[in-house]
């Protein structure tokens, strides 16, 4: 049974009595979605992606007759937006009888609540990205955004460069080692590429002391010597609140020069307000509705260090 909002359960604001009667409202997190995310429109049920890899190998001697080489497919992704709604329902009798300039404004909590369920899904980018449980996304490839065992289809040895794992706690020796692992990135080809120089670290806020310490010591952390810290200023530390309602430990590195051409949002309907009064009951009716979704094209933006 869909609950209302009664004389009965807000007897108190019938009572002019009291000495101040409020709204909780506490300032939300700061919004992080606009930080890793390009937004984009949408006028269908989905988006699809796919791409074309480079050549494989290079160009051999010429001996008389030509050498043929050849493109490859990459990996089809389709991204599928969602439904959210939600609703309030307020009986006329409390709204007309109480003393108090509370409950007024039902729909700014529907949109404030609209909003976070936003960011709550947002952070699933980074901590679901272990994880081929996608909320929106499905991927030919069948491997997470972060993977040990990246594929492509062109045939080439995946040893080495398709990597983005990681499992050493945050210090500055890991941070070191996993940097140099993201600039061994390989294409679907298996070549070396130029990306991975201006760095972002990602932490929860319990790691965001620690990070920017090891980032903004002038002496390397840590220890006695007085030896220089080549990581001064070499990443910036993007303190990541919602992450601490999953895990404490684990921490990222992203490429800050292409992850918003790979991590897309959708806001394929933006938030609608409707109000109303039920025509039998007379109840005040409040209700949003959207649609939304994300995703990834590639995965050579992000490494994930997950800490057990």
């Amino acid at each position: 049974m869909a609950f209302i909002l009664q004389d009965s359960d807000f007897s108190r604001l019938l009572d002019k009595r009291l000495t101040d009667v409020w709204e909780q409202k506490l300032k939300s997190l700061t919004n992080m979605r606009d930080k890793f995310f390009t937004t984009a429109k949408s006028d269908s049920a989905f988006e699809e992606f796919f791409y074309v890899t480079g050549i494989v190998g290079d160009i051999p001697e010429f001996n008389g007759a030509l050498t043929y080489g050849a493109l490859y497919p990459g990996f089809h992704k389709k991204i599928e937006h969602k439904e959210y709604a939600y609703a309030l329902q307020a009986q006329r009798k409390l709204i007309d009888d109480k003393k108090w300039g509370v409950l007024d404004d039902r729909a700014a909590q529907l949109a404030i609540a609209y909003e976070r369920t936003r960011e709550k899904q947002a952070v699933r980018l980074f901590t679901q990205a272990g994880s081929t449980a996608f909320d929106f996304m499905t991927s030919e490839e069948g491997k997470p955004l972060c993977s040990s065992t990246h594929l492509t289809k062109t045939g080439v040895p995946t040893s080495s460069g398709f990597d983005n794992t990681y499992s050493s706690a945050l210090s500055p020796t890991s941070i070191a080692a996993l940097r140099l692992k993201c600039r061994l990135f390989k294409d679907d080809a298996g070549e070396r590429y130029e990306g991975w120089t201006n760095i972002g670290l990602v932490v929860p806020d319990a790691l965001a002391d620690y990070a920017n310490e090891i980032v903004g010591s002038t002496n390397k952390p840590d220890t006695a010597n007085n030896n220089i810290n080549v990581q001064k200023s070499r990443y910036e530390v993007i303190p990541y609140m919602r992450l601490d309602d999953t895990d404490t430990n684990d921490w990222y590195l992203i490429d800050l020069d292409s992850i918003k051409s790979n991590a897309i949002w959708y806001d394929r309907i933006a938030p609608e307000y409707k109000n109303t009064i039920d025509f039998d009951t007379y109840v005040f009716l409040q209700a949003v509705y959207g649609r939304f979704s994300m995703g990834f094209k590639d995965w050579r933006w992000i490494a994930k260090s997950t800490v057990s």
